[in-house]
């Protein structure tokens, strides 16, 4: 048997002078404010504190990091002028100082050293910065001279991507992708684009602390800690805003609901087009925004008229007089309503159609720039630092995504198989350089991108810890957690425009570097020094501070700053002339663009695979202490939860004779069982036709000391996608698990 090109090193192993390595529910205690804590515990100390923005998830909540005389960050607290937190800490943004002090951290370049010999692993050997960047330089520039820039692709996930992404166009590159488009939020951006003319961005726009009806279908807030939303939330729940929650899970938030509907997983359009009858014919829309602002109503009204509550009761086991009941309340409400559009909601493979249908209500009841509603955001555009034009590419990522006529972003899926030579089209992928995601918990289907990596020349990781994509890699890049580093001045949509700067708190620990410094250097190997012409990111930071009209020095202070609107309101007050960005400058019922592209101009229900008997869908979901896998081996985070569990409905428990606490493998549909087995919680909670875990689990790197082979991996499971043919999200809830009770022979997923 040939041995394969990129064996995954599962130990922390190095050659000579090799580096040392270390050795369940959750719920909301009377208000969901109690999971933010920003409690000060260093009276009588001197600190200095530094101002930031967090990454321990995306929400980018801007922070003061409090340094002692030491020099050791001892704690985290929320900025008070910051949109996004008002102040407080979620609780994995007050564990970001394990980030830090995570002794199991990337300390050190390591370069891979090949074995020859079959059945003895590669290991990783130390080499210093200037060996490392040296070496990725080089694969560049053979990749470039052998088969063109475009063929070395950059898959990247959170603020570190930006630099890389910098250095990918000065080099040539816009073959570009990061999960969080076509695994996560990109179906609602399609259509809430064909319908409002507008993505929703994040954060959303929604309105939810005035909010009267709030309506979530499989959004968990709460659980995703979205910062903001939560305390909109808690606030909303204060004033006793009616909240309809619909989940074959009860979530933490369906618990704060005045109705759960625990719907038939996949059945999510049949009682979204029910609703949408239910408005329309019992008069319950509002006429005169209908008239003024979208096109199309006719056409719906036609769609729905066979689509009544009895007839969605067939399909989602919702009673019809539930669906009446719970249409009434928006319409009641409106237009103070949010049917949220959700974050991750790639599921099924007609998502873009089933996001259509979420758009299409909120439009009908008239919530779209509404107190209450949607409001209308504002952000600001960064001055762009100095620097020349970029190269212009041969192809990219639309070359590679092209079938997906509404794809806005690099597809991942396509990058990887555009690395099979099998699989490749007319443009062939050679290399990776993967930036802050761990493709193997983040992509679905790990046979193939296993084959990928297996198949591409070179692959470099940039990361802060020893996830299980630097297993595959030739080189490791140590990057500095955010709390070491600057970074780009955060702005962003909100109801006001306002500006955030990371600046370092403490010098980066070990041999670990800022991705700002790894790609400016990897650029002067390249003779592409032009393109970062400063000595520290600081200078750029402080350049587009002043054409802002603040400074370094000012920020460094302050660390948010907050501007005025332009417009003179967030709301639609005497709004004749406002065009939205559709074809007809109208909100679109009936989507001229999907007509054109031949989609469904107005979505329609079909049905889905159903499980064999023995078999229940896998589902999957966020905790409030954990971010998607990068956080469970954080010290702080792990105590919090240290690893995932089972739900499993009591009659499903029954049947297979199972009791909480009982561990069990987990086998799919087409015969992959999970790597390691996972506790059962017998719950009411999940339908018994589903199971439901937390992702994020089930890792497989010894180097990661706390959390390797602690709980399951659901993504190793989800062998079965459905890609959407609209925008090419990889919908990954069409898989099914049963269970093996007895230890099986391990078939390594």
């Amino acid at each position: 048997m040939n041995k394969s090109r990129r064996q995954f090193i599962k130990i922390g192993a190095l050659g000579s002078g090799g580096l040392a390595v270390a050795a369940s529910g959750y719920g909301f205690a009377g208000s969901f404010l109690s999971m933010f804590d920003s409690k000060d515990r260093s009276e009588g100390t001197t600190l200095s504190k530094f101002p930031t923005y967090c990454e321990v998830c995306f929400w980018k909540c801007a922070a003061w990091a409090h340094v002692n005389d030491s020099g050791e960050i001892v704690k985290l607290i929320g900025n008070e002028d910051d949109l996004h937190c008002n102040g407080r800490l979620c609780p994995r943004g007050t564990g970001g100082i394990g980030m830090y002090s995570d002794e199991d951290r990337l300390k050190t370049p390591l370069i891979r050293v090949r074995s020859e010999k079959e059945g003895v692993a590669d290991t990783f050997r130390e080499a210093s910065w200037e060996e490392a960047l040296a070496l990725v330089a080089l694969r560049m520039t053979e990749i470039k001279t052998n088969y063109g820039s475009e063929s070395f692709a950059l898959l990247k996930h959170g603020s570190s991507g930006s630099h890389f992404e910098h250095l990918f166009k000065a080099y040539g590159s816009d073959t570009i992708g990061e999960p969080a488009y076509a695994q996560c939020r990109g179906p609602r951006e399609a259509a809430f684009q064909a319908t409002f003319g507008s993505w929703v961005g994040s954060p959303e726009p929604t309105d939810i602390r005035d909010t009267k009806c709030l309506v979530l279908i499989g959004s968990h807030i709460g659980e995703n800690m979205h910062n903001s939303q939560v305390q909109d939330l808690s606030e909303a729940i204060s004033k006793e805003a009616v909240i309809i929650t619909v989940d074959p899970r009860a979530s933490t938030v369906a618990g704060k609901s005045k109705h759960w509907l625990a719907i038939k997983p996949a059945t999510d359009i049949a009682l979204l087009l029910a609703w949408i009858h239910v408005i329309i014919y019992e008069g319950l829309y509002d006429a005169e925004y209908i008239k003024k602002f979208t096109v199309g109503f006719e056409e719906l009204k036609k769609h729905v008229a066979s689509f009544t509550p009895e007839w969605a009761f067939g399909i989602c086991t919702i009673e019809p007089s539930e669906i009446r009941k719970t249409a009434r309340e928006m319409a009641n409400a409106a237009p103070s309503v949010v049917v949220h559009p959700g974050r991750h909601v790639t599921w099924y493979g007609d998502d873009t159609q089933r996001e259509r249908a979420i758009a299409i209500l909120n439009g009908i009841l008239g919530t779209w720039g509404k107190r209450g509603g949607f409001y209308l955001k504002e952000g600001m555009s960064l001055p762009k630092f100095p620097h020349p034009d970029f190269p212009e590419p041969a192809w990219g990522w639309k070359d590679l995504g092209k079938k997906y006529p509404l794809a806005q972003m690099g597809l991942t899926q396509e990058i990887i198989r555009a690395s099979i030579p099998e699989l490749a089209g007319e443009h062939k992928v050679k290399a990776w350089f993967v930036s802050g995601t761990n493709l193997p918990k983040s992509i679905p289907d790990q046979a193939t991108l296993i084959k990928a990596m297996d198949s591409i020349e070179f692959l470099a990781v940039c990361d802060t810890m020893p996830m299980e994509i630097t297993g595959y890699a030739d080189v490791v890049l140590p990057e500095c957690t955010y709390l070491e580093r600057y970074d780009g001045i955060r702005s962003t949509s909100n109801r006001n425009p306002s500006i955030a700067v990371r600046i370092p708190a403490v010098q980066p620990k070990y041999n670990s570097k800022p991705s700002w410094w790894i790609a400016k250097k990897i650029a002067e190997n390249l003779d592409l020094g032009e393109y970062f012409n400063f000595e520290d990111y600081s200078e750029v930071i402080d350049w587009q501070l002043q054409k802002l009209g603040s400074s370094l020095e000012e920020m460094k202070e302050i660390g948010v700053k907050n501007y005025p609107r332009k417009s003179a309101s967030m709301y639609f007050k005497n709004a004749d002339g406002f065009s939205f960005g559709t074809p007809s400058g109208k909100i679109e019922l009936y989507s001229s663009t999907f007509k054109d592209l031949g989609f469904d101009p107005l979505p329609v229900y079909t049905a889905h695979p159903e499980p064999e008997d023995g078999f229940y869908r896998l589902i999957y979901g966020r905790a409030p202490m954990h971010t998607f896998s990068r956080t469970a081996n954080n010290p702080n985070l792990y105590d919090l939860m240290e690893e995932n569990c089972v739900w499993v409905n009591p009659k499903t428990a029954r049947q297979w004779k199972l009791k909480s606490g009982q561990e069990v493998f987990l086998k799919n549909q087409d015969g992959i069982v999970s790597s390691f087995p996972i506790k059962i919680r017998v719950t009411e909670r999940i339908r018994w036709d589903s199971v439901y875990m937390v992702h994020g689990f089930g890792h497989k790197d010894d180097r990661l000391s706390r959390t390797n082979k602690k709980g399951m991996s659901d993504t190793d499971l989800i062998t079965t996608v459905k890609i959407d043919p609209i925008m090419g999200g990889t919908g990954m809830r069409g898989n099914f698990v049963t269970f093996l009770i007895d230890e099986p022979n391990l078939v390594e997923s």
